[in-house]
């Protein structure tokens, strides 16, 4: 059984969110300190097939490098995903072939009922 939340250990939300469950049995991988690596992204689209489903349009570098401002490709997201950390949304959970990507509501609620604490 396969169990690994990414997040970023100076985030807020990541700690508390993570505070409310149970990870005894989780590799957990600062991004920051690890960032993600080809093999560990492409796990991730494996999943959501779509690299922008696992992008931070809310990075502050998103705007500042005027990219919500151009027309991205898949390449282009998988390109910035791998060069900058913050562009990962987070948390990101991967429990068993399942993804919970990002601090939704609706997306924690699941979480909190797959996993507790």
């Amino acid at each position: 059984m396969r169990k690994v939340v990414y997040y970023l250990s100076t985030c807020d939300t990541c700690k508390k969110i993570m505070g409310q469950l149970d990870l005894e049995d989780f590799a957990k991988i600062d991004i920051k300190n690890n960032p993600l690596t080809e093999p560990q992204l492409l796990e991730l689209y494996v999943i959501t097939e779509s690299y922008e489903e696992l992008f931070n349009k809310r990075a502050i570098k998103f705007r500042q490098q005027g990219l919500n401002k151009q027309e991205l490709t898949e390449n282009d997201y998988k390109k910035l995903l791998l060069e900058e950390y913050t562009f990962l949304k987070r948390p990101v959970f991967l429990i068993n072939g399942e993804l919970y990507v990002g601090n939704a509501k609706k997306n924690i609620e699941q979480l909190v009922k797959r996993i507790g604490k």
